[in-house]
């Protein structure tokens, strides 16, 4: 476990988040080193929990309760155990937000309000406080009231329009990347909002959608849509602007081939030994390219066919085009410059059967300031006794009686260790 020396050393961040979206935000703080207080229900936790198989295993092979999905976004998080549907327990929110520079939601509109919790109850209280509230669709509009998930928002949002081949039906991403980028979109808001904090002494609110940041990274596609007035659709693996740029079948696999400019094209027809290519005026300009798209990609497509994936590979690199390998998962975390890179790390836990789990590491790689891996996702309620009775001053005792009440949980497997670790 190292040592936290990442930018955001002396945030708090009060996490009241679930499933993607929100969890995606809090991790990326997390790593950049800012404390993590995840809040989930009881016995029940984030949602995520139980969206398995696959779920770590123990030393006997069998299956716990901590699933794959859940681990991808919770590290750098100490989980408390909160039913803040009780009134005890809205009581701690509030005593917890006001010790937070951030707090993270991602509730319906009004959910949280309704246990006096929205941020025009907790402003007063803490005027610091940075409030991002995640949802669907937004505090305003027609749709605010509705739920968001993913595939709707890719759905409503137009990505699934122009993903797929263009005979086939309308295909979404293959991750959750409405919730990704919605994650992303709100760490670089609460950032600007403490800086704007740290300026001012006020926080603020924060209303951020999955579909107005579904809508805002469609990008090119969606510019290329205001300037001809065209509907863009479905192009398979091809790009709308630049060409060639595509996969394309070798002899034995497939590869990505990307000729960015003119030259690249040039090189591309030289290692290709079909030079005529890049005199044909159809051809001579990017801008040609694309006007006659359905005269080349078929000549491209009957030239790489001829050559294995290795032979493209290696000779495109020597010619400084862009080409690659279409790698599977596995063939992603084997590459040589994912390994160099670390994009995949090994932390310790608890549960699993060998003592550790193997994540994906953060992209950021910063000279003075890097990420750190301090804690692995935690188990459901593993921190509430030291969170409460570090930020509350809550004894033993008091959170017994929490307990007691059901407005409190400790994940039995957490308690044993902490139990194990007192003797």
């Amino acid at each position: 476990m190292e040592k936290n020396s990442g930018p955001l050393a002396g945030l708090r961040i009060l996490d009241l988040s679930r499933i993607l979206a929100g969890p995606t935000c809090t991790q990326l703080l997390g790593d950049l080193g800012a404390e993590v207080i995840k809040i989930e229900r009881p016995g029940v936790g984030d949602d995520t929990r139980i969206w398995g198989p696959p779920y770590v295993k123990d030393a006997a092979g069998r299956e716990t309760r901590e699933s794959a999905y859940y681990l991808c976004a919770n590290r750098n998080k100490k989980s408390v155990a909160v039913d803040l549907a009780k009134p005890g327990g809205a009581a701690l929110i509030r005593q917890l937000a006001g010790k937070c520079d951030i707090l993270i939601e991602n509730f319906k509109v009004g959910g949280l309000a309704k246990y006096g919790l929205g941020y025009d109850h907790l402003k007063d209280a803490n005027p610091r406080l940075v409030y991002c509230s995640i949802t669907g669709f937004g505090q305003t509009g027609p749709y605010a009231s509705r739920p968001g998930y993913d595939a709707l928002i890719q759905a409503m949002g137009g990505i699934m329009s122009i993903t797929g081949q263009p005979e086939g039906e309308p295909t979404k991403v293959g991750v959750g990347i409405a919730d990704i980028m919605c994650g992303m979109y709100a760490t670089v808001s609460i950032l600007s909002a403490i800086h704007h904090r740290d300026q001012t002494g006020r926080g603020q609110f924060i209303d951020v959608a999955l579909f107005d940041t579904q809508i805002s990274w469609l990008i090119n596609f969606a510019t290329n849509y205001f300037v001809s007035g065209q509907i863009p659709s479905r192009m398979g693996n091809a790009h709308p602007n630049v060409l060639p740029y595509q996969v394309f079948e070798t002899l034995d696999d497939h590869v990505l081939i990307a000729c960015g400019n003119d030259g690249q094209f040039e090189r591309f027809c030289v290692v290709a030994g079909a030079h005529e290519l890049c005199i044909d005026p159809r051809f001579s300009s990017n801008s040609d390219r694309i006007r006659h798209r359905d005269a080349l990609i078929p000549v491209v497509k009957e030239l790489v066919k001829k050559k294995p994936r290795d032979f493209w590979i290696a000779e495109l690199a020597k010619a400084n085009v862009p080409c690659g390998p279409v790698n599977d998962i596995g063939q992603v975390f084997a590459d040589p410059q994912a390994v160099q890179r670390q994009m995949s790390i090994v932390m310790d836990h608890p549960v699993a059967g060998d003592g550790q789990v193997r994540l994906i590491g953060n992209p950021i790689k910063m000279s003075e300031t890097p990420v750190s891996y301090r804690h692995a996702p935690p188990l459901l309620g593993e921190n509430t006794n030291d969170v409460l009775g570090e930020l509350l001053g809550l004894d033993g005792e008091a959170i017994s009686r929490l307990r007691e009440r059901g407005i409190v949980g400790v994940d039995p497997m957490a308690e044993e260790g902490q139990q194990d670790a007192e003797r």
